[in-house]
C-alpha cells in the first residue's frame, strides 16, 4: 500500500521508444530522449499498429499518472496515423499527463494541439508516399522482370538476396572446423545468419 501511495505522490519522465523492424535499434532514441525514471518500447512493432494495441505503450498507460511526463522521439511514434496521435495525445492530456515530443518541446491544449494535429498529419502523409514509392518500385520490378528476366535494378529475383547459401555455409564451417565469428568473417554475414545455417 506505501508503494502504491507513494509512487501516485511522485512526478516520473518516461521515455517510449519504437522501431518498426526487428533489425533496426531503439539505442538512437535512448541517446536523443536522455534519462528518465521508466521507460517502455515497442521493438519490431509496425507505426500500422494503434498505440493502445502495442504491449509497451498498452503497459505505458497502466503505469502512467497525473504529473508524469511522457517524451518520444517524434509524434509518428504515437500512433498509427494522424488521427491515432491526436487520440492518444489528447488521452493523455486528459489524464494529466504532458507529452514531451524531441525537438518540439511540451505539448498542451490549444495551440500545443494545433501543432501536433499539422505534424501528425505531415508525417501520415510521408508514410503515403513512401508507400507509393515502394509500390511503384514493385511494380516496375515486377513488369521488367517477366520482359527480360531482370527487375529494373538488374537483379535476377525480386525481394532481398540471400547473403549466403546456408548449405555453404555450414560446409564450409564443418570442412574448416571454424568457429561462429570466423565463418561469419569468411562470409560477410551476421554470427546470427550463420547459426541460422548451421541448424538447419
Amino acid at each position: 500500500m506505501y508503494l502504491l501511495i507513494h509512487r501516485s505522490m511522485m512526478m516520473s519522465r518516461i521515455n517510449y521508444y519504437r522501431v518498426s523492424g526487428s533489425d533496426q535499434s531503439i539505442q538512437a532514441q535512448k541517446e536523443a530522449l536522455g534519462s528518465c525514471d521508466e521507460a517502455f518500447s515497442d521493438e519490431g512493432i509496425s507505426g500500422a499498429v494503434p498505440a493502445a494495441q502495442r504491449p509497451g505503450f498498452s503497459a505505458l498507460l497502466r503505469y502512467v499518472r497525473s504529473g508524469d511526463t511522457v517524451c518520444v522521439f517524434a509524434v509518428d511514434r504515437l500512433g498509427r496515423d494522424a488521427l491515432d496521435v491526436q487520440a492518444t495525445v489528447r488521452g493523455l492530456l486528459k489524464r494529466g499527463v504532458t507529452v514531451d515530443v524531441y525537438g518540439l518541446g511540451s505539448i498542451g491544449t490549444g495551440v500545443g494541439e494545433l501543432i501536433l494535429a499539422v505534424l501528425a498529419q505531415v508525417a501520415d502523409m510521408e508514410r503515403a508516399r513512401i508507400r507509393e514509392r515502394c509500390e511503384a518500385g514493385r511494380s516496375a520490378a515486377r513488369s521488367a522482370l517477366a520482359v527480360t528476366g531482370k527487375t529494373h535494378r538488374g537483379k535476377s529475383s525480386l525481394g532481398r538476396p540471400k547473403a549466403a547459401d546456408p548449405a555453404e555455409v555450414a560446409s564450409w564451417r564443418r570442412h574448416n572446423r571454424a568457429s561462429i565469428r570466423e565463418t561469419a568473417k569468411q562470409f560477410s554475414i551476421s554470427p546470427a545468419t550463420v547459426k541460422r545455417c548451421c541448424a538447419s
